[in-house]
Order: structure tokens, then sequence, then C-alpha cells
């Protein structure tokens, strides 16, 4: 395998061998196993049976390349214990394993895993710790999981390689136009180039374009609801809100479901880097801060359902009072006890006709290391005035040529954080063009050639751009709770507590034992640690609504379902 940053700092931490006396203490939450030489333990793109404990003998991992592409990752003997982070929640396996000479283990299922994290604090924290490392080890490492092939520019293309890198899932992104393995997967399948991109994931599935549900279904990253189950709670977005609330109402016992149509981390996970969230002196990425929060979740058992999008809310009469349905994208239905809503906000669109022409290739909303690689060395335009903007606009200069920063009013003093007004004035390549707007894009196809914008003195000019970054602020996520009764302010966000009409708790809305949490929230602070600390909060509210249920509330014939 290449050798990452993290396996070259951290082997130790990343492959530990335990001890006799916590091999005994681990010893309890799994099942007794044996393996014979040459027998595979688990396949790349298969689920796993558990974190595999070896007490004898030695198992093989590995990375499979597809052709004749094999290379040993590592190989472990006794007092090790192979897997990753699938393993929490019975996801496939990333890799393959095999026994190379006769081994005595014992398999440790998902669920006892998650005992073990839980019972065994000290030793499951280095279980945890490894299982991370090693996800990250593969993350660097570039050589595994699905295959994206597509032209370099493609919207489409860039929509699947945002989707894997936000969802933390390693993957290989391949130019069909210069690579030549790409070439040749395109002409084994007889791919019109045209309809380009295509997936070749680990199990063999082919993909034409596929939607990111369509592509976390074939990975296994997600599975299907089940419909019969009573959750204590679903929550709707796993953005800095919505997973504080899953980690603090799974921690203390509740049974936790949680969709967003995206991936997890919401807007906070688009920063490039986050300074001044309490407990992070030297900073910390948004995406970074968000997986630890995930990882987090699954290690208390919440269920994860992403990318599935919440289409409509309705209250069910069930056993035990009142019940609420959930209607997903993927045609499916959860039942809940109550439903948290941080569903967060939409990014909020340029007003210029042509917009959409070139949204994913040339038009951004995320500043990761995937648009940056495509403006490497170039002119770019960022757009915004928030903190948002600015830790991009950071980011960018260290990456290209220029960043014309364009902003409505006459400087950033208003909207901004005063560390990043003084980092961006000690960039000589960011570039502040205060009150102008843009008022025009130009190009072919979906590749911007240039922007058209003008100031308030009437002074118009026109730029060679070919990416533009857009962080103007955001519309909350709530069209979905249309024809809910849940009352929302003039502006779509939803109402709670005193201004949802009627005596309710401060996070919850006008509907009984649903609560609203983080941006998506009337009169909400916008900032990752008011959000995070409503999802602690609102855990609180939601054990007192959940334990008054005894007393079967009615259910108004007009939410009732059929």
């Amino acid at each position: 395998m290449p050798l990452s940053a993290t396996y070259a700092a951290r082997r130790d931490q990343m492959f530990p061998i335990l001890p006799p006396d916590d091999i005994a203490r681990m010893r309890r939450f799994g099942e007794a196993a044996t393996f014979a030489a040459g027998e595979r333990v688990v396949r790349a793109g298969d689920v796993a049976p558990g974190l595999i404990v070896i007490v004898s003998g030695q198992v093989e991992v590995s990375e499979d390349g597809g052709g004749d592409r094999h290379e040993t990752i590592v190989v472990h003997g006794p007092g090790s214990f192979a897997g990753e982070l699938a393993q929490l929640s019975d996801r496939p396996s990333l890799v393959t394993a095999e026994a190379i000479e006769p081994v005595e283990a014992f398999v440790i299922p998902s669920r006892r895993l998650r005992d073990l994290m839980v019972q065994e604090a000290n030793l499951g924290e280095r279980v945890m710790r490894a299982l991370i490392l090693r996800r990250v080890g593969l993350l660097e490492s570039g050589g595994i999981g699905p295959i994206i092939i597509g032209h370099q520019n493609s919207g489409d293309l860039l929509r699947l390689q945002g989707f894997l890198a936000r969802s933390g899932h390693p993957h290989r992104a391949l130019d069909a136009d210069t690579d030549s393995c790409a070439k040749t997967l395109v002409e084994r399948f007889h791919v019109d180039p045209h309809h380009l991109p295509i997936v070749l994931c680990p199990d063999g599935q082919l993909l034409h374009n596929p939607g990111e549900r369509e592509l976390a279904r074939c990975l296994g990253l997600v599975g299907p609801i089940n419909g019969s189950k009573l959750y204590d709670v679903a929550i709707i977005g796993a953005g800095p809100a919505g997973l504080a609330a899953a980690v603090y109402a799974a921690s203390e016992g509740l049974s936790v479901i949680v969709l967003d149509c995206r991936a997890f981390g919401g807007q906070a996970g688009a920063s490039a880097r986050i300074e001044n969230y309490l407990g992070f002196p030297t900073g910390i990425s948004g995406m970074a801060l968000m997986a630890r929060a995930y990882n987090q979740a699954q290690k208390f058992g919440v269920e994860m359902v992403i990318p599935n999008e919440a289409e409509h809310l309705s209250i069910a009469a069930g056993d035990g009072g009142r019940q609420y349905r959930l209607r997903t994208g993927g045609d499916e239905t959860v039942h809940a006890r109550a439903v948290i809503v941080a569903s967060g906000a939409r990014y909020r669109r340029l007003e210029v006709a042509n917009l959409a022409q070139f949204e994913g290739s040339s038009v951004h909303y995320w500043a990761s290391p995937i648009e940056a690689r495509l403006c490497t060395g170039q002119e770019v335009a960022l757009v915004g005035a928030g903190n948002s903007a600015g830790q991009a606009a950071v980011y960018l200069a260290s990456q290209v040529k220029t960043v014309w920063l364009l902003v409505r009013g006459s400087g950033l003093e208003a909207s901004m954080s005063r560390y990043l007004i003084e980092r961006i004035e000690a960039q000589p390549n960011i570039k502040l063009l205060p009150e102008t707007t843009v008022t025009a894009l130009v190009g072919q196809g979906e590749n911007l050639e240039s922007i058209r914008w003008c100031n308030r003195q009437g002074e118009e000019g026109e730029c060679l751009i070919r990416h533009l970054f857009l962080f103007i602020g955001a519309d909350p996520n709530t069209d979905w709770l249309a024809h809910s009764d849940i009352a929302l302010d003039e502006k779509g966000f939803i109402r709670t507590g005193a201004t949802a009409g009627q005596e309710r708790h401060l996070l919850e809305t006008s509907r009984r034992g649903v609560f609203a949490i983080g941006d998506v929230r009337s009169g909400s602070v916008k900032r990752v640690a008011a959000a995070v600390g409503e999802g602690a909060q609102v855990v609180a509210a939601l054990h007192a609504y959940l334990a008054g249920q005894s007393r079967q509330p009615s259910v108004p014939q007009s939410m009732r379902t059929t």
C-alpha cells in the first residue's frame, strides 16, 4: 500500500498489539471462530462478520485494485484485530482479509462492538482510534473503493466525487480523456463517452451516471428502512445540530434514526478551517469536526440513513399514543415517537438567468480539495461576506493565482469575524471588490469562461473566470413540511417556543413532539457552536415529552395517515 502520512506517523495506534488482559476482556463480546490457511475471511464489497480478534495465526489484509493488482496493507498476528469503521455499522468491507496460516480468533459483531466501546471505555477508546486511523489511511492511499470514470471538468463527475468525499468513503476518480486505465475500462464495458461518468463498484456492479442514493445503495452505505420499527426519535438533518442531538439522545438510551438528503456535516462541513470553535486552538476543518461527530453517533448505535430525504411528515395513531410518520424520497416510511427537525438551509443562488448551466462544473457552493484542484494556478471569483466565504477565500488563496472577492456591502466588518478579515488582508492574492455584484455568466456548454460585474457607482467589468464560488447565505430547508401543520415565520424558518403561538418548550414547534434546532429554527444563532448547543439542549425536552406519552393524546383527524 502507498505509505500514507497517517500510516507512517501513527502505525502503532493504527495497528495496536493488545496484551492478553485486554484480549480476555474483549472475548466476552465475541464468538469463537477458526479459519483455515488460505481461507478468505472477508472480501472487499461484502459485509464482514464483525471485528476479527486474532488469538493465534496470521491474517493478511489487502487492497484489490482490479485485475492482477493486489497490495498488502498489513499482516495481523496474535493480539491484533482486523476491521475498520465499516464494522461499526454492518457496512461492506473496503478491504480483503485472508488467513495465511491456520487462525484461531473470535468475532465481535457490530452490535456487540458498540457495547464494547461503551462498557470498556479505555479499551474501547484504543479500538475506536485504530478504526478511525485505518479509515484515514485508506482515504489517503487513494487506491481503494469504487472507481469513477468521467471527463475531468464534468459536473456529474464532481458531484459523485463530492458525495463520496463528504461521506468519508475512499474512492478513485480517473480522467477518461488522459488516463490509460480509464480508457481501457471504458472500452471493456463498451461505454459511449457521452454516457460518462460511470462507477465501478467493489462488488463488480457498473453504474451509469448514478444519483447519490443509487450509488450509496450499491456501496452499502444505506440499507432499507425497517418500516415496522418504532424509533424513539427521528432526526432530519445530519449537520452540527442533528448530529449533536443524535449523540446525546443515543448515549442516553434512546433509539435514534437520522436522515439527510445529501451527506453528513451540513454547511459546516464545507468550512475549510474553523478557528473559533471552542477546544481547537489550532483550528479544525469543518469536515474533520463533523466526521468525528458522525463516528461518535455510530458508536452509540445511531442508525444513519444518508442520503435519504424526508418528504412528508404526518401523525399516525399507534399503540401507546401518538406516533409520527415520515415518508422518504426512497418511498419508504419511518415511524417515530418524536421528531427533531435539523434540516438546515439550502444554499442561496445568484439571480442570473443561466446559472444552472454552470452549476456543478464551474459554479460551486463548496470549496474542498476537489474544487481546489480544478482551479490550481487560475483566477477565481468568490461571492459572499460571511465567515464561510472568508474561510473559503483564505483556503483557495493557497491554491490559486488570485481570488476576486465580491461583496455587496462596503466591506466585511459587519458580517465577518475579525480574525478572518485580518487573514484576508494579509493575503496579497485576495482582491476585494466592495459594493459589487455579478450580473452575467458567459460560457459554452457547462464550462464558464468569464463573469460580468457591476458596482454601485455603475462601473461595469468582465473577468476571465472559469470557476465561481458562491457563499451568499441560505434559505430554510422547510418546503417538505408543507401540509404538516408546522408554523413557519415569514421567511420560512420554523417557529418554536412562544413564537409558535402556544405554550411550548423553547425548541418545540407548534406540533407537540416535533422539535426544531439549528439553522432551520426561527431566531437561532447561525453558528456551529450554537447549533451543537441546541442539539444537546433539545434532548432534555425530548425526554420530558416521551415521558408524558403514556397519556395517549388524541390525534387530529387532519393529520392521521391512511
